[in-house]
């Protein structure tokens, strides 16, 4: 599971979701994905807006996955919203 929480500054909140948007397309294309859901935060001064919830086969299939997309990216991307991905796994139900 990977859960990927995005700082934005502020008024930018369309561009986030355009930014994510964007890395949603590109790495749903790549093998092992399963499925990606964006979250806002209902609080609007909470410190992350939104909280990207992605599920990948494996954490190797999601390893490639970003391989590739940083290949892909020719110019680093504009300044904008502050993403902290990271894979969880479940230790309690």
């Amino acid at each position: 599971m990977l859960i990927n929480v995005l700082e934005v500054p502020a008024g930018g909140l369309e561009e986030a979701i355009r930014s994510w948007e964007a890395a949603r397309d590109l790495l749903a294309r790549q093998p092992g994905h399963v499925s990606t859901r964006l979250h806002q935060a209902m609080a609007p001064g909470a410190r992350f807006q939104f909280v990207n919830v992605a599920l990948w086969e494996s954490p190797e299939a999601f390893a490639e996955a970003m391989r590739r997309m940083q290949a892909d990216l020719r110019t680093p991307p504009p300044a904008g919203p502050a993403f902290f991905p990271a894979l969880y796994r479940v230790v309690r139900e």
